[in-house]
């Protein structure tokens, strides 16, 4: 006989207190979900977790925020709080937020004007497959990219096809903050020629995105974070 997953514990960590506490009223009243810790920013959270030693599942986490931002905060929960899973909430739309979450540990991205229905979706998708993956981000991100994620950061490390040493720095850099154009120019090579090394890693990794890149680097260790 099957039993019901447990009720999944979530910290909100949002400066902004109108919103967080609307959210949090919505998410209460989700099956399987309780709010139990609320923070205006990460320092916040940092004291009234380890004044309560209260256990969380999900940190539901804003990007900019007074005082300790989300990018410092994730820092944070990775080194300190590893089994907990970062589900960042922004009103950014932006690749490379993203990314720089992603080698944070987030395990999604979720827009803060949502419907409430995405809100249960992204909960019960980290609960239940780790991972939750917004098709909204931007368009270019949309038809494999849940693939992508699923694949690189659940399934175990495989082989790595044979790069070049260009291809690798090249691979490295896509898992930084830069554009296409600026790593190009750090590469000392033409935006053609960068725009080529992104097309046959896109063949040789089989992926069909940036992020997917990303995720393929960090799952097989060609990145560290």
């Amino acid at each position: 006989m099957s039993t019901s997953p447990a009720i999944q514990k979530i910290a909100m960590i949002d400066d902004h207190n109108l919103l967080r506490s609307g959210l949090a009223n919505i998410i209460n009243r989700f099956p399987g979900f309780e709010v139990v810790l609320q923070a205006v920013g990460g320092r916040d959270f940092i004291e009234k977790i380890q004044k309560t030693q209260e256990t969380v599942d999900i940190v539901l986490l804003d990007i900019h925020m007074t005082g300790m931002n989300g990018y410092d905060t994730a820092a944070w929960i990775r080194e300190n709080l590893p089994e907990v899973k970062i589900l960042v909430l922004s009103m950014l739309d932006s690749d490379y937020a993203f990314i720089r979450m992603l080698n944070l540990g987030a395990r999604g991205f979720m827009i803060k004007d949502s419907h409430p229905d995405q809100f249960f979706k992204a909960l019960t998708d980290i609960r239940d497959r780790g991972i939750y993956m917004n098709e909204i981000l931007s368009p270019k991100m949309a038809d494999r990219l849940n693939r992508d994620y699923t694949q690189t950061i659940d399934e175990a490390p495989e082989k790595v096809p044979p790069l070049t040493e260009k291809e690798t720095i090249f691979l490295r850099l896509v898992c930084t903050e830069m554009t296409y154009r600026e790593i190009a120019a750090e590469m000392a090579v033409s935006p053609r020629t960068a725009d080529g090394y992104r097309d046959t890693l896109f063949h040789k990794l089989g992926v069909s995105t940036r992020v997917g890149m990303v995720m393929y680097a960090i799952k097989n260790g060609i990145v560290m974070v």
